[in-house]
């Protein structure tokens, strides 16, 4: 098998076993949903419901206020009994609506098929994904219709799809590939007509042999569809990264996926234009891997949208041990969580429970000048001299360094041999460089 793939990138433990052969479950229907008003990248929502309304599935709960936003929906029916702050998988806390499930399922007016795939005109589509509220599924949560909207000086000929889910421990995407793949290609389809492109590609790591064949077998009779085998490499499922994979193009420093002719969504994301489309259901629920050497019952769940990590993990069987460290994702790029008393929200790819000794943290020694952080590098950079910048507040550095370059994959850290904290500072020196430039821009 002619394997694609990229420079640089590591290779840390696939910790896939505990779940990679589970198929599916529905998660049980929670008694209360915490549906937040910002679960995208972009602006919060707007709340168009008061304490007392009743609401059905599918229904909006919060209006976009911006471009860059998406709209939030009732995962379930019931009465809304508050509108409160509540702390987010995302780092911060934001406006929750809270609605006591009925359990009587009773689906808003506003769900119904949107027409078949022939019928809709692209501009059609990307406004179903718009109203569905779909974003990117995979953890970042950038809302798809944007990236279906190029300005017009871009041309777009290639549709991405990954499906590489190059993060330890996590397989719902291997999990939905195997067990949904006409979505998965329906999804692609619509992408590529509302671009208006002919070339779609479905790039997958070559751990994953039975997705590869399935997916393979699923777009054997569709034009213009290819199914890439990717090395078994992290983070080969980052968007510059799988698009030099998949097409051999560099996407240059500063530069956007479209700047080369691309755009890369999530399989999981497909998935779910496939579902809106053809029943008008919009994104109120997802799979999630809830894993981790301190998870009795590892499993991959359909959550509906709002539950509370708390109840997900009690119907994992609980906690074998008190665990050291909770992540929102994967180990490499997800976020340490604080509490379980927050909700599933639409970028919550995984739940990770590590165990106390997993989660300890090696105290950082000087750097012996090794050169392994640059040499794993996927974005070409020298993580080393961005952190020492960064490490002495010299900003103004760092940004000759690239820092904004860094895709934040955590490569150089897993590598340090002196457990240097190069992502963390990396991180610090990225959002201050950000900071000073709308200050300049005001």
């Amino acid at each position: 098998m002619n394997l694609s793939t990229f420079r640089g990138g590591i290779h840390p433990p696939h910790e896939k076993k505990y779940t990679e052969h589970n198929s599916t479950k529905r998660a049980n229907e929670p008694g209360f949903v915490y549906i937040p008003l910002q679960q995208h990248i972009g602006a919060p929502c707007a709340c168009l419901v008061k304490v007392g309304d009743y609401v059905k599935v599918g229904q909006k709960l919060g209006e976009a206020q911006g471009f860059v936003s998406a709209p939030v929906h009732s995962s379930v029916s019931g009465t809304v009994k508050g509108i409160k702050e509540m702390p987010s998988p995302m780092g911060a806390k934001t406006m929750c609506v809270v609605v006591e499930n009925d359990f009587k399922d009773e689906k808003h007016e506003s769900v119904e098929p949107r027409g078949s795939l022939e019928s809709l005109k692209p501009e059609e589509i990307v406004e179903i994904i718009k109203e569905s509220g779909i974003v990117g599924m995979g953890g970042a949560t950038f809302p798809t219709h944007v990236k279906l909207s190029p300005p017009k000086e871009k041309t777009i000929d290639v549709v991405i799809l990954n499906g590489a889910e190059c993060e330890p421990y996590l397989t719902a995407d291997h999990r939905l590939m195997l067990e949904q793949p006409g979505e998965v290609i329906y999804g692609l389809k619509a992408l590529m007509k509302a671009l208006g492109v002919k070339l779609g590609y479905i790039g997958i790591e070559d751990n994953k042999p039975d997705a590869i064949e399935v997916m393979q077998k699923a777009a054997s009779e569709e034009a213009g569809i290819e199914i890439v085998p990717l090395k078994t490499k992290y983070p080969q499922g980052a968007e510059k990264q799988l698009i030099y994979a998949c097409t051999k193009r560099e996407v240059p420093s500063g530069g956007l996926p479209m700047d080369v002719g691309a755009v890369v969504n999530n399989v999981g994301t497909a998935a779910q234009i496939a579902v809106s489309i053809k029943t008008g259901m919009p994104l109120i629920e997802r799979i999630t891997t809830v894993t981790g050497s301190t998870i009795a019952n590892p499993q991959n769940l359909i959550i509906k949208i709002g539950t509370l990590y708390s109840e997900i993990v009690e119907q994992c069987g609980g906690f074998k041990e008190e665990p050291g460290k909770i992540i929102s994702g994967g180990p490499m790029m997800g976020l340490a969580q604080s509490t379980l008393e927050q909700p599933v929200i639409k970028g919550t790819s995984g739940i990770l429970c590590l165990s106390k000794q997993e989660a300890s943290l090696p105290q950082p020694e000087n750097c012996i000048r090794c050169g392994k952080c640059v040499e794993v590098c996927p974005a070409f950079l020298q993580p080393i001299y961005i952190s020492a910048y960064s490490l002495k507040y010299d900003f103004e550095k760092a940004e000759e360094y690239r820092a904004l370059d860094c895709i934040e994959c955590g490569s150089c850290s897993f590598i340090c041999p002196s457990k240097r904290p190069l992502l963390q500072s990396i991180r610090v020196a990225k959002k201050e460089i950000i900071s000073n430039r709308r200050k300049q821009n005001k």
